[in-house]
């Protein structure tokens, strides 16, 4: 499961690069950002609470 979230998380906080780089919208990519941070096993995440 640990696996999967870490997986989920880095694809989340690519995604967020991309959307701020690539198509400069600054709010989606700082909230997809924050939302990997959220789900990855590593800090805080939303399914151990």
């Amino acid at each position: 499961m640990a696996t999967l979230l870490w997986i989920i998380a880095v694809i989340l906080v690519v995604s967020g690069i991309y959307v701020i780089l690539a198509r400069r919208d600054l709010l989606w990519g700082i909230v997809l950002i924050v939302l990997g941070f959220l789900v990855g096993p590593g800090g805080v995440s939303i399914f151990n609470v």
